[in-house]
């Protein structure tokens, strides 16, 4: 396959690319790879969203995590573009969706999936494959425990399922989930910080100027919002549901074995490498693929992950 930079040079001037059957139409390609800024009203929520590519294409979803939104998607959206139709929110409390204030909106796991699955009926997305990293994991696994029919292949980005995943970092997270005393929060006050947002897209990489800091620096700005701090404390608390419903999830996995790839920062201080290689025993032929980088794979190695993840789509997504 080709490189994600010879991709990208094709969809803009129609040049075919080594062993591919691209188009000459310019404008077409062009037109694909166009990213759209939307909006969609949900309930209460006004969804953010990013989206490219033909809306007759098979669909893929893409859910970011935490510190991060759907800019973290910016340079695979234009590469899958060609041959999906590729849709990219900003889940609740982040990004530039605009969800309602702390008490008006129930900030949960399953408040969020229950959200981004109706933005999804919204958009009429009835099939779609699924890219889940770090929170949008147990959010899109939520959502295909709900409708598994609906789920065409997984790519998880360093997005857990499996309690072998969770590294000590987790450990005084793990502590408030036990004892969710004001004490006990207060620990946690440096989690949702500009400076810890930094420390996690670097922690792991060993060449740091290889991370552009447009990524931390917008989710640090977005983590600064009056009550922001606050809604994230409460997510810290809330994923306990998550980890109480990793054998819901892996029944979903062993029951429907949908096409599985995960793309993974083996220096993740939060999810280990074994959280990744634990799907092998639950989906048997799971495409797993670790990275010499950390949380944020995509800000270092996009060059390196990309084409694995378009090929593993044209595999198994029609």
């Amino acid at each position: 396959m080709a490189s994600t930079q010879s991709i990208a040079d094709a969809s803009l001037t129609g040049t075919p690319i080594a062993g591919g059957e691209r188009t000459a139409d310019t404008s077409a390609l062009y037109q694909s790879a166009q990213i759209r800024y939307r909006h969609e009203l949900v309930g209460n929520v006004k969804i953010f969203y990013r989206e490219a590519g033909n809306p007759t294409a098979p669909a893929v979803l893409l859910l970011h995590g935490f510190a991060a939104s759907s800019f973290m998607f910016r340079n695979i959206m234009p590469v899958l573009a060609e041959r999906y139709h590729v849709i990219a929110p900003d889940l609740p409390t982040f990004g530039f969706t605009e969800s309602p204030a702390r008490g008006m909106y129930s900030y949960t796991f399953s408040q969020l999936a229950t959200t981004i699955g109706q933005f999804t009926e919204q958009l009429k997305l009835n099939k779609y494959a699924l890219m889940v990293h770090d929170y949008g994991a147990p959010v899109g696994w939520r959502m295909a425990v709900a409708n598994p029919a609906r789920i065409t292949a997984i790519i998880s980005q360093n997005g857990n399922a499996y309690e072998e995943g969770l590294g000590e970092s987790w450990a005084p997270i793990q502590t408030y989930w036990r004892e969710p005393t004001q004490e006990n929060r207060a620990a946690l006050r440096e989690f949702p910080t500009p400076e810890s947002i930094k420390w996690q897209y670097l922690e792991g990489v060993s060449d740091k100027s290889s991370v552009a800091p447009d990524g931390y620096t917008l989710e640090g700005l977005q983590i600064s919002r009056a009550g922001n701090a606050e809604i994230q404390l409460d997510l810290v608390l809330d994923y306990a549901s998550n980890v109480a419903m990793y054998p819901v999830f892996q029944d979903y996995f062993r029951r429907h074995q949908p096409p599985l790839l995960a793309v993974w920062g083996k220096n993740d201080p939060f999810f280990l490498p074994e959280g990744a290689e634990a799907w092998k025993r639950d989906i048997p032929h799971a495409d797993i693929h670790l990275y010499d980088t950390g949380h944020f794979a995509l800000e270092t190695h996009a060059k390196e992950i990309i084409p694995v993840i378009r090929d593993f789509l044209d595999k198994n997504v029609k």
